[in-house]
């Protein structure tokens, strides 16, 4: 994949959880809204169809602010990749202000681990500094950290 420092932020860390587990909690909306946002925000709402043009809808708590975020999977490889965006919502319709792309790869490390890569990818350069200074790196850290905790429960 060709990343363009301007408007791509990457994330890449090792995760204490095999893929499968790691796609299962990304596809399933019981499992998203106990990871997907840093606590202690919280996911209130989550719609997924797992499917190409499928929704990928969220709705965040932040300090008792309501934030909805829609938009729809671009590509799925079970278990390796899933790429959404709010570039469009369901039924291709376009959004009047989209913000980015997320690719989110799960490569298996061995031992029951993963290679977990998350890129943010933005339409300008001043949309990947306006996301790298909303703390980019810090929360979707916090939400790998969150994923990581909420999988190793899942295997117990």
């Amino acid at each position: 994949m060709n990343l363009d420092p301007d408007l791509d932020l990457v994330l890449t860390r090792s995760v204490n959880a095999p893929p499968a587990l790691l796609w299962k909690c990304w596809t399933r909306p019981e499992h998203l809204v106990h990871f997907f946002v840093p606590k202690p925000h919280r996911v209130t709402a989550c719609r997924l169809d797992p499917r190409v043009g499928g929704a990928f809808e969220t709705t965040f708590d932040v300090d008792g602010k309501e934030m909805h975020n829609n938009g729809v999977y671009l590509e799925l490889i079970e278990n390796e990749k899933l790429v959404f965006t709010d570039t469009y919502t369901e039924g291709w319709k376009p959004a009047p202000d989209p913000f980015m792309t997320a690719i989110v790869t799960f490569e298996d490390a061995g031992g029951g681990k993963t290679t977990y890569t998350a890129i943010a990818r933005h339409r300008s350069k001043e949309t990947a500094e306006q996301h790298k200074a909303m703390g980019f790196h810090d929360g979707w850290g916090t939400v790998v950290d969150q994923l990581e905790t909420y999988a190793q429960g899942l295997m117990t």
